[in-house]
């Protein structure tokens, strides 16, 4: 049963989930942030942030068995817990639960460290923290789940990106630089771009189950050019943020041409790829690259 759990987890999916955490927190440390306040923020704030992946893990995988996404072929998914069978519904719905509660715990322990006595910023920043959790819950659970009417993607922006990063800065920080910005969004849309890359390998049997993802809805060969300008974008923002913040202690750059280097030949291969099965092997590359670059990141600001 703990396997089961472990699995429903899926703990590939943490690294993705914790670049946004990485990033602030590089945004933090480079601010000049005192070590005794930024350990045990940060700390706080990754925790936080894989409770909340897990919750969504495992919301999903009872989501899309309840909307029966997991049914579409008529035979149930094997690698899908509750519609395998290794997990009831019921017992799926006590774990979603218990890591909403454990979420929230820990993310308002942070909180209150950081605010201190300042109640408007703690009362803020519980409410995002609510908002998080009712988010990471309802993208596929629920009566009306956001994510089969082709809203994810701006969810994924938003939290991965805005808030991930952003948010993460400015609690740690105590304020807040219009310039976090720009890495927010590089984070984020490299974050939608992991996600649309999903949707392009499910979109035929999204569109079968009625999960009206952007790719069901603008078609296959159009959501390849959306993946271009997601990635493009994304790169595009952390350049202009490099720009900008000359001074920063951002170095190593030539390891991230490197990484650009595996996003350009990724997209030769989703361009020229009919079969949407291909593209499976092409999510672990984009997402574990989105993370090497946030590490980086975090490395250049901390070591």
């Amino acid at each position: 049963m703990i396997r089961d759990f472990i699995q429903a987890a899926r703990l590939r999916t943490l690294p993705l989930a914790s670049a946004c955490v990485l990033t602030g927190g590089a945004l933090a440390a480079a601010a000049g942030t005192e070590q005794a306040r930024f350990t045990p923020l940060f700390a706080g704030c990754l925790l936080t942030v894989v409770l909340l992946q897990v919750l969504a893990n495992f919301a999903n995988d009872l989501g899309d068995f309840t909307n029966g996404a997991d049914r579409a072929e008529g035979h149930q998914r094997s690698d899908r817990a509750v519609a395998s069978g290794r997990i009831s519904a019921a017992q799926m719905k006590r774990a979603v639960v218990t890591a909403a509660a454990l979420a929230l715990l820990v993310g308002i322990s942070t909180v209150v460290w950081a605010a201190g006595d300042h109640i408007l910023g703690v009362l803020f920043w519980i409410g995002m923290g609510i908002l998080s959790i009712g988010a990471a819950y309802t993208y596929t659970a629920g009566n009306r789940p956001y994510g089969y009417s082709g809203l994810g993607d701006i969810s994924v922006l938003v939290f991965f990106g805005l808030a991930g990063v952003a948010g993460t800065a400015a609690l740690i920080t105590g304020t807040f630089a219009a310039v976090w910005i720009l890495p927010s969004l590089s984070m984020g849309l490299f974050s939608v771009s992991v996600l649309n890359l999903n949707n392009l390998r499910d979109h035929t049997t999204d569109a079968v189950t009625g999960k009206h993802t952007l790719v069901v809805r603008m078609g296959f060969d159009r959501g390849k050019v959306y993946h271009a300008l997601l990635l493009g974008g994304a790169w595009g923002s952390l350049l202009a943020f490099w720009a900008l913040d000359a001074g920063g202690p951002w170095h190593g750059k030539l390891w991230y041409g490197l990484f650009a280097l595996v996003h350009i030949k990724h997209l030769a291969l989703v361009f020229r790829t009919q079969d949407p099965a291909e593209l499976d092997g092409e999510l672990k590359k984009v997402a574990l690259s989105t993370f090497a670059i946030s590490l980086f990141l975090f490395l250049s600001a901390t070591a």
